[in-house]
């Protein structure tokens, strides 16, 4: 297992955290159950326990979190002021979609209806590693995705570069 320390709003986490890592083809079954991935779920075992938190992001794929994870989330917002705008517009369009589902016995999330419905998540996915979360994504929109939207990586190096990575 790969152990790494991330960074928390610029600084190093004051604890080793695992992260998730890698690409995995997967299925949704008829009755919206998804296997996450068995390195994941090794992740998971590892401390962060077989309660999630799944939300819509807004690109048209599924936020899988830890409920740890999305707890500390949660209190990062919640330290900003109460009447920030952008606070509130945060919560109603991301932190209010959140969805508390368990792992089950054979590994799998129970996707609702809605949801799969909205993000087209009805048979064949992308479950994308993103360190502190992993996203679950329609493969076809994830091809169209990765053609439509990535740059050359060199050209995504030298931007991090000039940020600091």
């Amino acid at each position: 297992m790969k152990w790494a320390k991330y960074q928390i709003e610029g600084r190093l986490s004051s604890r080793e955290e695992s992260v998730f890592r890698g690409h995995f083809r997967h299925t949704v079954d008829p009755k919206g159950r998804l296997s996450i991935p068995a390195k994941f779920r090794e992740l998971l075992g590892d401390g962060f326990g077989d309660k999630l938190v799944i939300a819509p992001n807004g690109r048209g794929a599924l936020d899988v979190f830890p409920e740890r994870n999305w707890k500390e989330l949660e209190e990062r917002v919640n330290r900003l002021p109460k009447l920030d705008p952008h606070r509130r517009q945060f919560q109603y369009q991301y932190l209010s979609k959140g969805q508390d589902v368990t792992l089950d016995p054979q590994g799998r999330i129970q996707i609702p209806l809605d949801i799969r419905q909205s993000e087209s998540l009805a048979k064949d996915v992308i479950i994308i590693g993103m360190q502190e979360r992993f996203e679950v994504w329609n493969s076809e929109r994830w091809t169209h995705y990765e053609r439509d939207k990535t740059a050359p990586i060199d050209e995504l190096w030298e931007k991090l570069a000039d940020k600091g990575v």
